[in-house]
């Protein structure tokens, strides 16, 4: 499918999931806009992508090791380095945690936020589709993308269980 226009009515779930395929959307805003079209009032949005490393001196050496490591093994291991190269590139230009969040906000989303794991490698966002508005709001409040926060991940998973994501 195309994530830029997806093939489902309008409101049509209560939770949308994307892990590593968003960074690889040529017009990332668009598909938001249309994971936030697809959801029902209520619904959640969750995102596991590749991110950037808390750390500034840590992420170069994560860098130098991606860039380096990774397509020598991918050669080695498949023949051809250029799509584990791809790979590595497609990670370092993913928008940082915070201006993911913005773009995730700017599709509508509220209550957008993320937790790092390994120092950032990778990270989850989240947002939900407000059950009052249909129009995007950007105020800034406490647990937006603004100030991010962690949320309670008893919750989520309880209700990922629920609506049949997770066995």
């Amino acid at each position: 499918g195309n994530a830029e226009s997806l093939a489902f009515a309008d409101q049509s779930f209560d939770a949308y999931t994307i892990a590593f395929g968003i960074r690889n959307v040529p017009n990332i805003p668009m598909a938001l806009k249309e994971a936030y079209r697809v959801l029902k009032p209520g619904g959640r949005f969750m995102c596991l992508e590749f991110s950037h490393m808390d750390l500034d001196f840590v992420q170069k050496i994560y860098d130098a090791y991606s860039f380096t490591v990774i397509p020598a093994v991918g050669k080695v291991v498949t023949g051809d380095g250029q799509p584990y190269r791809y790979l590595v590139e497609s990670i370092r230009t993913f928008p940082k945690q915070q201006a993911f969040a913005d773009l995730i906000e700017g599709a509508g989303f509220s209550r957008v936020t993320w937790r790092n794991f390994t120092g950032g490698t990778v990270a989850i966002h989240s947002g939900w589709r407000s059950t009052t508005r249909k129009s995007c709001s950007r105020t800034g409040t406490a647990g937006s993308a603004r100030s991010p926060r962690t949320w309670n991940w008893t919750r989520p998973i309880a209700r990922a269980a629920m609506i049949g994501e997770i066995e």
